[in-house]
């Protein structure tokens, strides 16, 4: 198996309706040197300008961001190069992550390499202390930026962490 962070960046709250503008991916691993980071451009006319401000691009700029199709194939295809064992989706917040992967997945590529199921950092780690009111956001290195990459980095760390430390039974 190979646990991949993901994190994503929207002008909305759902997919469809809204745009995934950017997202990123990192190989859970030691040194977190595989990464995927993928702009898109926008699929609908809505967006909400403080949910597009988080990512720090503006409409204009999203506009010139690639096709969301060849973006999601080129992910595909990055995915196949990782693994072809399964393939875990792991989002600090996968209930949001998910669902904009798995709607684009499915729209521009007809599948999605990570399946119907994900995993929620934030729930692991409160499972790990016992303690629904605690969060993991201190085991992070990589500085919390809403650059995707940087966040799924940071989000990968933890979990790093979480084995390494704190003795998390995960075969990496």
């Amino acid at each position: 198996m190979s646990y991949i962070m993901v994190d994503v960046e929207s002008d909305g709250p759902i997919p469809g309706d809204f745009s995934m503008i950017c997202f990123g991916a990192v190989v859970v691993e030691p040194g977190l040197s595989r990464t995927f980071y993928g702009q898109l451009r926008p699929i609908s006319e809505r967006f909400i300008p403080q949910a597009l401000a988080v990512s720090g691009f503006t409409r204009e700029q999203t506009l010139q961001f690639p096709e969301p199709a060849g973006v999601m194939l080129s992910f595909a295809e990055w995915l196949r190069s990782i693994s072809k064992d399964r393939l875990i989706f792991v989002a600090d917040n996968n209930g949001f992550d998910w669902q904009f992967i798995n709607w684009y997945f499915h729209h521009f590529t007809g599948a999605n390499p990570f399946g119907f199921s994900s995993m929620n950092l934030g729930s692991l780690y409160k499972g790990m202390v016992k303690d629904t009111f605690q969060t993991f956001k201190h085991l992070r290195s990589t500085k919390h930026t809403h650059h995707p990459v940087d966040d799924a980095k940071g989000n990968a760390e933890a979990l790093l962490t979480m084995k390494d430390e704190m003795g998390l039974k995960i075969r990496l």
